[in-house]
């Protein structure tokens, strides 16, 4: 009989593990919800961090980077959130709904709830559904994202958040920004759900504010589209953040769906951003899309599971990244197709523009397929800015600095622009402009 041999735990993994024996009667939910964070917490405690020996971390080892975890942040104060909302302007003045939750609390005062719920839309307070009946299904991931040690970390830690149910056949007039508040330092640990019924529509704007000091940032978004329903989910990722910050997105889909989502990364030194799409309905499209600028020392990953389960059904995946300095960036994609997913239709590109010598990108696109009646392609591509378009721009009296800054943002917003959401493609390219300001 083999036992299992313990780990030695870093300075970080024991920190959590402290941290959950301190924070544990506090944390909300039901008796089986209470059992899942423990069985969560167990992963950590038995296998540690993610780290470079899992497949998925190779790139991105968490544990050798998070030295120490802090505590999680203190409950909510509406004043400081509402200061720090009042200078939120990621969008600039796009007319949009907004909902807010703050160290993982949902804020109703401060979000837009009378308005939404005009608009078919529920919100419910996470920690309300966690305490009721059934209230265990909210933290249950899909197989694809069951093992992964950032959402174990988010299953054990998570201090709340927000439901977002829109009705059958609803469709919401305007974007709904959620932001989520930093109203003092400490790890932010929260997950977000959204449940589309049969035929509905909603534009979702993932924002952040405030600062989170040494605390890690954890939040995890489960979508759960019904049939024929329709949803883009737009997730910015700004500003320098010392403390790792870690964004999942579960995204499961049902019969003629349409899916969309772009991960819009610019400024933290260490980010993760991963997506696990599930086609459980035929007919279906998913088309994901990121945007990823890192200079310094800092590293982010983009990375990506799709996982074709029925016949049907379409997926498009299209990144693209922007290295400076010492930056070390990573995709990591992978579709699986299933045995009996015939006409599955794949694709998978991910790009790279280098902009010093030092920076790094590790491209790692993968196809698993089961199925013979399949078109799946992927391709992956690193360079540097053609010296040939360069010279042609600086031949028409523009300056270097500018001449590349246009090339940069040409490359950056082909991602952007084909994502397709041309209310929100303005504020976007902003973010572009402002990060290539400092690099």
């Amino acid at each position: 009989m083999n036992a299992s041999v313990p780990i030695k735990h870093t300075q970080a993994e024991s920190d959590l593990l402290d941290r959950f024996d301190s924070a544990k009667g506090a944390l909300a939910g039901s008796v089986a919800v209470a059992a899942l964070r423990e069985a969560a917490l167990g992963q950590i405690r038995d296998r540690g961090l993610p780290h470079r020996r899992v497949e998925e971390y190779k790139y991105s080892d968490l544990r050798a980077f998070l030295k120490s975890a802090a505590p999680l942040a203190a409950a909510a104060d509406a004043a400081t959130a509402k200061a720090l909302l009042e200078g939120q302007d990621s969008y600039g003045d796009l007319d949009r709904f907004r909902i807010v939750v703050a160290n993982g609390t949902f804020l109703a005062d401060l979000s837009n709830t009378d308005a939404l719920a005009s608009e078919g839309v529920t919100l419910t307070a996470l920690n309300d559904a966690l305490a009721g009946e059934g209230g265990a299904q909210l933290l249950a991931s899909p197989k694809t994202g069951l093992s992964d040690g950032v959402v174990a970390l988010n299953t054990a830690f998570v201090q709340g958040g927000v439901v977002i149910t829109v009705k059958a056949g609803a469709e919401v007039s305007k974007p709904v920004e959620l932001v989520q508040v930093a109203t003092s330092t400490g790890a932010q640990v929260t997950r977000n759900k959204i449940t589309l019924g049969e035929g509905a529509k909603l534009r979702l704007l993932e924002t952040f504010a405030g600062d989170t000091g040494e605390g890690e940032l954890n939040t995890v978004l489960d979508c759960e589209l019904g049939d024929k329903a329709a949803l883009a989910t737009t997730r910015l990722v700004i500003g320098a953040a010392d403390a790792p910050r870690l964004f999942t997105t579960i995204a499961t889909l049902g019969a003629e769906t349409e899916f969309k989502s772009l991960g819009f990364i610019a400024g933290p030194r260490f980010t993760r951003n991963q997506q696990f799409v599930n086609f459980t309905g035929e007919n279906s499209e998913a088309k994901i899309y990121g945007v990823t600028m890192a200079g310094g020392e800092a590293l982010a990953d983009q990375t990506l599971i799709v996982d074709h389960a029925v016949p049907h059904c379409n997926s498009r995946e299209f990144f693209k990244t922007v290295l400076d300095g010492r930056a070390r960036g990573v995709y990591q994609g992978r579709i699986n197709v299933a045995p009996h997913a015939q006409k599955t239709d794949g694709e998978m590109m991910t790009q790279a523009l280098l902009l010093s010598e030092d920076a790094e990108m590790a491209n790692k696109p993968e196809l698993e397929i089961f199925a013979d009646d399949v078109l799946c392609a992927h391709g992956a591509t690193s360079g540097q800015i053609d010296e040939d378009l360069l010279f042609y721009l600086r031949a028409r009296g523009i300056p270097e600095d500018e001449a590349k800054t246009l090339l940069v943002l040409a490359f950056l917003s082909e991602a952007i622009e084909e994502y397709g959401e041309d209310d929100v493609t303005e504020g976007l390219e902003a973010r572009v402009r402002d990060w290539l300001a400092g690099h």
